[in-house]
């Protein structure tokens, strides 16, 4: 798998890793959190903490499915990456991924919803979010 549309490189820490020295899983899912607030930030000029603080949107997990190629391990230098591969009135579906050169060490797919914080409840996506994830979609490239 090659490049995703938007990419982060990370340092694997010992604070990433089990008594074997590789990734624990569920680290990946933290590394990945990571990614999608970056990506609104910088990606989409929402600022993750905007939506979340004073906007009172939240953006939970509601679909997530993983693959585990190939151990990290500490000391690797490896990219993280999303693409957006779809948008929906209340959601949005993602493919990401972590690689280390060419060699895929895994890939999830997740469905974000957008939610009010106050009543835990979906919510349309506010339209000033949308339009930045749509214009994301229109220019990222078309296969990875």
């Amino acid at each position: 798998m090659g490049p995703h549309a938007f990419e982060r490189p990370v340092q694997i820490r010992f604070s990433h890793c089990d008594p074997a020295g590789i990734v624990f899983f569920p680290q990946y899912l933290v590394m990945l959190q990571n990614l999608i607030e970056d990506w609104f930030t910088e990606g989409l000029g929402q600022p993750y903490a905007e939506l979340l603080g004073p906007r009172r949107l939240g953006l939970p997990t509601v679909s997530l499915a993983c693959e585990f190629a190939a151990p990290s391990r500490l000391g690797d230098q490896v990219m993280l990456g999303l693409t957006l591969d779809r948008i929906t009135a209340c959601s949005i579906e993602l493919s990401l991924g972590c690689r280390c050169g060419e060699q895929q060490r895994m890939r999830a797919r997740q469905t974000l919803v957008t939610a009010a914080l106050d009543g835990q409840r979906a919510v349309p996506i506010p339209d000033d979010v949308r339009e930045a994830l749509e214009r994301f979609l229109q220019q990222q490239p078309v296969s990875r």
